[in-house]
């Protein structure tokens, strides 16, 4: 099941930090020899609660990495934390993905892989414990912290929610 978040952003006025997490190169048999093209999946952070990630492919890198900018300037969200880390565990899913969230102590650090860690780190998430079980596709991987992070609530939100006088 996909959750879908409730606060896109807007990327003016952010300064926002790219991270390439992977990039693929296809190549086409033709008749002069292999013709590559490049696909680029990347995150995009102003490391204070607001992410996103991009896919663009493209006949050269560069040029792949910044299409897959631009992808990820469209799709900025709100994380909502507590202090360093996330309000509460969660697990997201995406295809044969799955990736479990978990809020850690101050000083934990960010314990994950390398496509999750991207993901927490642009958020600005610096202290969380994380476990990715079934496939390990970097896309796939992206995909489900996103789903996982849709997931997330506050205290105060989920009072608000309830109808239920904030404290």
């Amino acid at each position: 099941m996909q959750h879908e978040f409730r606060d896109r952003v807007s990327p003016e006025g952010l300064t926002l930090a790219e991270t390439v997490v992977k990039i693929n190169r296809c190549a086409a048999v033709v008749k002069g020899g292999r013709r590559f093209s490049f696909s680029a999946l990347v995150t995009v952070g102003d490391q204070a609660g607001v992410v996103g990630f991009g896919f663009g492919k493209a006949k050269e890198v560069p040029n792949a990495v910044e299409k897959a900018v631009k992808d990820g300037k469209k799709r900025l969200v709100r994380v909502p934390m507590v202090g360093t880390t996330i309000p509460h565990e969660v697990a997201g899913k995406y295809s044969a993905s799955k990736v479990v969230l978990v809020p850690a102590a101050p000083g934990t650090g960010v314990i994950a892989g390398s496509a999750v860690r991207a993901v927490l780190e642009a958020a600005g998430v610096r202290d969380i414990l994380t476990k990715a079980y079934g496939s390990t596709n970097p896309v796939n991987l992206v995909k489900a912290t996103f789903d996982g992070l849709a997931q997330l609530r506050t205290r105060k939100t989920v009072q608000r929610l309830r109808g239920g006088n904030v404290k």
